[in-house]
C-alpha cells in the first residue's frame, strides 16, 4: 500500500479512495494511481478537493459554463442504452441546476506517441443516439474506415464519453435527466517528463491544433464540447479572493508541474 503523499493538502483521501476503489481500471491498488506520470493523480486532487466543498468550485473559465456548481464526482460511470459491455468512466462529473459537466482529464497521454485508444465495436452502430448527434457519428464513421486519424487526441474515446453523458440525461428517472450534457476536455502541457527530459513544444502544439480540429467537427451537437489547459484553470483559481482555494492553486501548480503555457 502506498502513502498518502500524493494528496495535497484539504484533500479528502477516504473519499477520492472510495471512488476509485468502486470505479473500473484499479488505479490505485495496482499501483497506476502512484505513478509519476499518473493522469488520474492530478484530476483527483484537482476536484478532489472539491468533494465536501462543491460550492467553493468557481465559475470555470469558459463561457458556457455559468452557474454554480453543485456536486462534484469523481469516477463517474456513463451507462450506454444497453445492459453488456463495457460503459465509459469520466474522471470527475461536475452538476449544476442545467448542465452535466463530465471531465475527461490528459496529462502526459498525448505527448507519448503510438496508438491512441481501441476503436469502435459496432454496438456503436445502433440508432440510438439520437438526430442531434450526426456530428459525433460522422467523426466515428471516419475514425472507423481511417478517414480520419488523430495521432495526439483519442477521439474515439472522446466519442464514446459524449455518447455516454447523452445517454446519462435521457435515462428516464435517472439523475441528471433533463439536464444538457457537457463533454469538458481538460489536459496539461507538462514541461518536462519525469527524469527532466522536456516534453516536445511541438507535440503541444500538434494536440491542441487536434483539439480544435474535433471542436469545429463536432460543434453543434447536443453534447456540448469545450477544451481548457491546466495552466489557465489553475491560473485563475490562483487569483480567486479565497485563500484557501488560491492556496489549493499554488500546490497544484508545483506538485504537478502546471505552468504558463
Amino acid at each position: 500500500m502506498q502513502s498518502n503523499n500524493h494528496f495535497l493538502p484539504g484533500v479528502p483521501i477516504e473519499k477520492v479512495r472510495s471512488a476509485y476503489d468502486h470505479a473500473a481500471g484499479n488505479e490505485i491498488e495496482s499501483g497506476k494511481f502512484w505513478s509519476p506520470e499518473s493522469s488520474s493523480a492530478l484530476a483527483a486532487n484537482t476536484f478532489g478537493w472539491f468533494l465536501e466543498r462543491p460550492k467553493a468550485l468557481p465559475r470555470l473559465p469558459v463561457s458556457l459554463i455559468a452557474s454554480p456548481v453543485k456536486e462534484v464526482r469523481l469516477e463517474a460511470e456513463m451507462r450506454f442504452p444497453w445492459a453488456g459491455g463495457k460503459h465509459p468512466w469520466l474522471d470527475a462529473v461536475l452538476v449544476t441546476d442545467d448542465l452535466l459537466i463530465g471531465i475527461e482529464s490528459k496529462r502526459y497521454e498525448p505527448f507519448r506517441g503510438g496508438k491512441k485508444g481501441l476503436g469502435f465495436t459496432d454496438a456503436y452502430d445502433r440508432p440510438v443516439w439520437g438526430d442531434s448527434m450526426a456530428r459525433y457519428c460522422a467523426v466515428r464513421d471516419e475514425l472507423k474506415s481511417g478517414a480520419l486519424c488523430y495521432e495526439a487526441l483519442d477521439a474515439a474515446q472522446l466519442v464514446k464519453h459524449a455518447y455516454g453523458l447523452r445517454s446519462a440525461v435521457h435515462r428516464e428517472n435517472g439523475p441528471w435527466h433533463g439536464l444538457r450534457p457537457v463533454l469538458f476536455y481538460l489536459y496539461a502541457e507538462p514541461v518536462s517528463w519525469p527524469g527532466g527530459r522536456p516534453v516536445d513544444a511541438l507535440k503541444k502544439a500538434k494536440h491542441r491544433s487536434m483539439i480544435d480540429n474535433f471542436a469545429g467537427r463536432v460543434a453543434g451537437d447536443e453534447v456540448a464540447f469545450i477544451a481548457l489547459d491546466y495552466a489557465s484553470l489553475v491560473a485563475s483559481w490562483a487569483q480567486a479572493a479565497d485563500a484557501h482555494l488560491a492556496a489549493h492553486a499554488t500546490n497544484l501548480a508545483a506538485e504537478f508541474d502546471i505552468g504558463p503555457r
